[in-house]
């Protein structure tokens, strides 16, 4: 009798940065791992976030036992709401992750369907036919994660997003005794994020961070606004401490920001001092060297707090040559310009602006390199290695590490989002594959934006639209009135008049040619009079807008 093996089906989080997602299959049983989401790229016009296609575990949604969280970034928790509309399952988590898991829920208003479970490192708990058990380590986020799985065919190591930090602000060192008891247990296999794969060394403990930012508060005579990610709750609290010990008073704003900071008091991640922190209201009345805010805004968002100030919007705030702007955040690809544009207009009032191409140290990875991964290959000691959490190039880094280490070649495999893999005791191959992508979210639409809407929305933005508006005779198509062309992102009219008369001489012409070959059906009409514009366009001033004629009937 063959004995069944495990699949893993990663449904996000390979070959891309965001949207992670995770599926451990066994016979009749489903363990979800993460559920995050993307961030569109800047050919996805008018796209909000990028979601995980679930198409797979909506048709299997009986056999779905549990969710099970790493930790409460939005490329890992993100699409939760999205999902949990076609899909009932326990949901398990740290306590700030669910406290941020219960924030998107509000703003969802889908709170009473959730089942939220605490868990907290060191917990062992059944999924189904899974035992998971949760180990500490470290990120840019307090409460992160990562899981041992154990299987019918053995034990899994996922390790969620980590790094090693031997100096760590507000938590224990990331729990290596642990990896190594795990590995001296018998570990089938191991799932490591490898988004520093390409990065030499070690990645740089957050405490540096806190090192540079006294420095720049300490004898400083300006109001400091510092801005950082929202869920870099070490940060904040690094800040908050340094304020108080350089006698400033503390305010924050930007509603992520406060989100974040109310959760982490609550849970006790982050320490306020007595009388530090103040309503940003009440900072007016101080002199600048006692002010310091923490704010949101680190990627340039439009209409976050930092954005709103950079550009006049906030009415609490005017940036002034009396500022010192701290932007303590690494720019996440894809928003350079949007960052840029705001480090522009902070200077452009006069500020002081400090980000990390001027000042390197402002700001450390999250994430392991190259030597924290290798130690952890070193510890657990895997029969079957599969890098996940990143792009080819940082997948193919990691595996590269993997055989340094001693794992056998034919032993490491680099998956792809829907591709099954198959594992065994003594056996691992891709078996197949599943629906998988990307469904892309526009407003409270989920997934009525396609690749098609998506092309039209390309074409418009770099072209144009030229509208063509006739209205013909019922009884044999002549043209009545019109045609009337509207502009819009193609020329200015007023300015184009010439270019225009010529556009209806094509129309007209057009329309004549489809009476005397009696062509009477609109459809044709209107291909015959986009086809002579666009070929006329093209010769004339080798551009090619949009061409929607409009046909109406007298």
């Amino acid at each position: 009798m063959a004995v069944e093996k495990l699949k893993i089906i990663p449904l996000g989080g390979l070959n891309e940065v965001g949207k992670n997602l995770t599926v451990y299959e066994y016979g009749n049983d489903i363990l979800v791992v993460d559920c995050g989401l993307g961030f569109p790229d800047g050919e996805m016009y008018g796209v909000d976030v990028v979601i995980p296609d679930v198409t797979y575990l909506s048709r299997n949604a009986d056999r779905i036992r549990g969710l099970v969280l790493t930790h409460g970034h939005e490329d890992h928790i993100g699409a939760i709401p999205y999902v949990l509309k076609d899909i009932s399952a326990p949901i398990y988590g740290t306590a700030l992750t669910l406290a941020l898991v219960k924030y998107k829920l509000e703003e969802h208003r889908l709170t009473d369907i959730a089942d939220l479970r605490e868990i907290k490192p060191g917990d062992r708990f059944s999924v189904g036919c899974f035992e998971v058990e949760a180990i500490h380590v470290n990120h840019s986020i307090a409460c992160a994660v990562a899981l041992a799985i154990r299987t019918p065919v053995g034990m899994l190591i996922h390790t969620g997003d980590f790094k090693i930090d031997t100096t760590p602000v507000g938590c224990p060192m990331t729990d290596l005794t642990r990896f190594g008891e795990l590995g001296r247990e018998g570990v089938l296999a191991l799932l490591s994020d490898s988004t520093n794969a390409e990065r030499k060394g070690f990645s740089p403990s957050e405490r540096t961070v806190g090192t540079t930012l006294d420095g720049l508060l300490e004898g400083c005579d300006k109001r400091i606004i510092a801005t950082t990610f929202a869920s870099n709750v070490y940060r904040v609290q690094q800040l908050i401490t340094l304020a108080a010990k350089h006698g400033r008073k503390v305010a924050i704003t930007g509603r992520s920001m406060e989100n974040m900071v109310a959760a982490s008091v609550e849970l006790g991640y982050i320490e306020i001092p007595e009388n530090t922190l103040v309503e940003i209201n009440k900072l007016k009345g101080l002199p600048k060297e006692q002010q310091l805010i923490i704010t949101t805004g680190s990627q340039g968002e439009a209409m976050s707090a930092l954005y709103r100030m950079a550009f006049g919007g906030h009415k609490q705030i005017e940036i002034t040559a009396a500022d010192r702007v701290i932007l303590s955040a690494s720019t996440v690809p894809g928003n350079e310009k949007t960052v840029s544009r705001i480090i522009n207009e902070l200077l452009r009032k006069g500020a002081e602006v400090l980000y990390r191409d001027v000042l390197g140290s402002l700001h450390v990875s999250g994430h392991a390199c190259q030597e924290e991964l290798k130690m952890i290959l070193a510890l657990v000691k895997p029969r079957y290695f599969i890098p996940i959490h990143g792009e080819q190039r940082h997948l193919r880094s990691h595996a590269s590490l993997a055989v340094e280490v001693g794992v056998p070649t034919n032993r490491v495999l680099i998956g792809d989002i829907g591709r099954v893999i198959e594992l065994g005791k003594k056996s691992i191959h891709i078996a197949g594959v599943v629906q998988a992508g990307r469904v892309l979210v526009d407003g409270t639409g989920i997934g009525d934006v396609g690749s098609v809407v998506l092309r039209d929305r390309k074409h418009l933005a770099e072209d144009g639209m030229l509208v063509v508006a006739m209205t013909l005779s019922r009884e044999d198509n002549s043209l009545i009135s019109g045609p009337d062309i509207i502009s819009r992102g193609f020329v200015y009219v007023r300015e184009s008049e010439d270019l225009i008369d010529e556009l209806r001489m094509q129309v007209i012409d057009t329309l004549d040619a489809c009476q005397e070959n009696d062509i009477r059906n609109w459809t044709a009409i209107k291909a015959s009079v986009k086809t002579a514009l666009s070929s006329y366009l093209q010769k004339q001033i080798k551009r090619s807008p949009m061409i929607l004629p409009i046909i109406m009937e007298n």
